[in-house]
This record gives C-alpha cells, structure tokens and sequence, in this order.
C-alpha cells in the first residue's frame, strides 16, 4: 500500500503546494483586504463541483484496468484506453460548457458583489482546465491500474513547481508582467493543467511497455459498449465526489452570509483541510489498485487483510492530524492573512477540521476499496444521505439556529463524515461476508 501511495502522496503534495501558494499569494497580494483572498476561495468552491464531476468518472477506468491486468486482458485493456480517450475529454467540453453557462447564477448565491466580480475571471480559467484534465485523466488512471504511480507523480511535481513559479510572476507582475491577482493565480492553474496531458502522453508513448497497448489500438473497439461500462463504473464514483464536494460549496456559500471575514477564514480551513484529505485520497487510491489486483484473483483474504491495513494507517493518519491542527491553530493562519480578525476566526475553525479528520480519513480509505470491488452504486447512496440529508441541515441548525455562528457550520462536516465512514464500513462488510459465501 505504501509502495503505491508514496508517489501518489507526492503528487498530491504538488497540488497541496500549489492550493496553498495560490491562497497564500493572493491574501498577501490582497493584505488587511480580505476580497482577493475570499474571491479565491469562493471561485475555487463552486469550479470543484465540477472538477470533482470530471475526475470521478476517470477514477472509474483504474478498477476495471486492474482486473484486466491481472488476467492479462491486454486488448481489452487497450480497447478501454482508447475509449477513455475520447469519451473523457468529450465529458470535459461538456463539463466546461456547464460551469461557464453557470455564471450568472453566481450573483443569487448570496456572496458579497465585489467577491462575485473579482472571482468570476478565475472561476473562467478554472473551467478551460477541464477538456485537459480529462486527458490527463485517461492516462493517469490507465497507469495506476496496472501499478505504476510514479510516472504521474513526476509529471504532477514538474508542473506544479511551474505552476507556483508563474503564480508569483503573474500575481505580483514580476519578469516584466503586470500584477493580475486573483487572475494571475488561475492563468498560471491554467498553463500547468495544459501541461499535465502533454507530458504523461508523452511518456506513455515513449514508454516500451505501455507503447504495445497503443499498437492494440483498433477501429474495432467496441467504444459504445466500452462507453457504457465506464459511465456505469465512473459516474456513481463522479456522484460521491459531487455530493460530498457539495456539501463543503453549500457551507462556503453559507459562510459567505457571515462576510468575507468568514469566507477567508473558511478558505485557510478549507485549505488545510484539502491538503489533508487529498494525502487520504492517495491511500484510497492505492486501496483501490491493490483491492482490483485482488478482485481479479479472485483472492478474498488478500482483500480483507488489504482493508485491515488501510484502516489502520487512516487511524493513525487521522489521530496525526488532529493533534497537529489543535496544537498549531494559532499560527497556521498567518501563513495566508495578516487580518486579526481573520486569524482568530480561522482558528476556532481549525479545532473543528481536526475533529472530523479521523471519520475523513476512514470514509475515504473505505471507499477506494469499494472502488476496486466494483461496488460503486452504494457509494452514491450513502453519499446523498451523508452529506445532503444530513451534514448540510446539521451545519445550517448549529450555526444558525443554535447561533454558534460561522464556527457551526463546520459541525455539519463532523457529523456528516463520521455518518458516511459508518455506513461504508458497513457496505464493505457486508460484501466480503457475500464473496466468501460464494468463494
């Protein structure tokens, strides 16, 4: 598991870098004026709807290559390939032509205008990035299948390392630019996510081992029935990431009815928050890649100790967590503000991420073993009553109603994550108790 979630972990420690240089940036570049920052993280919050749209259905293709992998499926394996090559970006030009017509309805979300104004040009840049995610997508997702996550991770660190270097370029307007801000922050996102496909493509081709399976390219992939596998295995995964995103963008938008003040504090939480959960996201992963080579031996034991040990490293990663978020509360946030205010805020709130951060860690490993047992309907289900029936009317009830303020609405996580890392754990067993029934 380590093995293979090591370079994801390191990839993802690229992203984490560019999400806090870019909120750290901006709030320097913004000083004792929160809108820059809030603007960041209110364009941010909305563009994830439909990243999260996007990427899910590409994590669908890693189960179904890693079953055909361990039985030496290597047509299939290319057929698949090449159908996620053109569904998927397929998928992105939609998904970008959703969030640029979504817009206007920026305004009725009850965000301060001047936050609305300075967040729309990013929100923009963020939607070009989606066609190239997707190709990014296909290739990724085709590597982690048959066991190898390096090859992204070195992509993943170059292009990050440009991209926070064009962050500071186009932010601040060095090397003869003018500042661009907020807008300097999404451009440099843009380039970097360009980049991405450009690379791991061509290392894919350059690559003796995976150069067989373009040369297993055929006219005759049956890209219809392909499609339909793909959309079965992925969409029901996009719904999970779509639903639990949903419910922290529905919580930055009630942030927004407490201020800016409120929505930058979130975003440094927010911030935090992400760099933590997409290091889970890397175990998930792996989760995912060892629990498919196992499905396809058809080996439930292997299965079983595989999720003993994944949950065992998100306990310990959980508790890790938690106590580094309280014991740092007070200096975390100066790393992006200088607002007194904002400071204060954020820390309160800090104390809340940590407290969700073991049921976090637990759903998100639970889940990638659901990933590469193909079990993928579940995961939607519960994610609707985990995160819409239940965290978001939590959060909305505590801050609110029991007047706990903006702090409250961070309650809804607590519950609503702890809720989803039950019921998974649940679904999981319950499905191993069947494949040893039948074994």
């Amino acid at each position: 598991l380590l093995r293979l979630a090591l370079p994801v972990m390191l990839a993802q420690l690229g992203y984490i870098a560019v999400q806090v240089a870019d909120s750290a940036m901006v709030g320097q570049f913004g000083g004792e004026n929160t809108t820059p920052l809030a603007a960041v993280a209110f364009g941010t919050s909305i563009s994830w709807l439909f990243f999260f749209l996007c990427i899910g259905l590409t994590i669908g293709l890693t189960p179904l290559i890693g079953e055909m992998f361990v039985q030496r499926r290597k047509q299939e394996m290319a057929h698949y390939l090449q159908t996620s090559l053109l569904l998927y970006p397929l998928f992105g030009v939609v998904c970008m032509g959703l969030q640029i017509a979504s817009e206007p309805l920026l305004y009725y979300l009850g965000q301060p205008a001047d936050v609305v104004d300075m967040a729309l040009p990013y929100y923009r840049l963020m939607a070009y990035c989606m066609p190239f995610a997707m190709y990014y997508g296909s290739f990724k997702q085709f590597l982690e299948g048959v066991g190898n996550t390096k090859a992204a991770m070195i992509v993943s660190i170059v292009t990050n390392v440009i991209n926070i270097v064009l962050n500071y370029i186009f932010i601040f307007g060095k090397c003869g630019f003018e500042p661009m801000g907020v807008y300097g922050a999404g451009l440099a996102t843009l380039i970097s996510r360009i980049l991405n496909p450009i690379l791991l493509g061509g290392y894919f081709v350059c690559a003796k081992q995976y150069r067989e399976y373009i040369a297993l390219f055929s006219r005759k992939a049956k890209h219809w029935k392909n499609s339909l596998h793909l959309l079965k295995i992925g969409l029901p995964i996009s719904g999970q990431m779509v639903l639990e995103a949903l419910a922290f963008i529905v919580t930055g938008i009630m942030m927004g009815w407490f201020g800016t003040e409120a929505i930058s504090a979130n975003q440094i939480g927010n911030t935090y928050g992400n760099c933590t959960f997409l290091m889970v996201l890397s175990l998930g992963s792996a989760t995912t890649i060892c629990v498919s080579h196992a499905f396809g031996r058809r080996d439930v034991n292997e299965i079983a100790d595989v999720v003993r040990s994944t949950l065992l490293m998100a306990v310990v990663w959980g508790v890790c967590v938690i106590a580094t978020f309280v014991s740092l509360r007070h200096l975390m946030p100066m790393l992006f503000t200088e607002n007194e205010a904002v400071i204060a805020l954020a820390s309160q709130m800090l104390v809340l991420y940590g407290a969700f951060q073991l049921s976090d860690a637990m759903q998100c490993t639970l889940v990638g073993v659901l990933r590469g047992l193909q079990q993928v309907r579940s995961i939607a289900i519960i994610s609707f009553i985990a995160y819409i029936v239940i965290n978001i009317p939590v959060g909305y009830f505590v801050a609110f109603k029991l007047e706990m303020g903006a702090s409250g609405l961070i309650v809804g996580y607590i519950v609503g994550l702890s809720t989803a890392a039950i019921l998974y754990g649940a679904q999981v067993a319950r499905y191993l108790r069947y494949l040893r029934k039948i074994s």
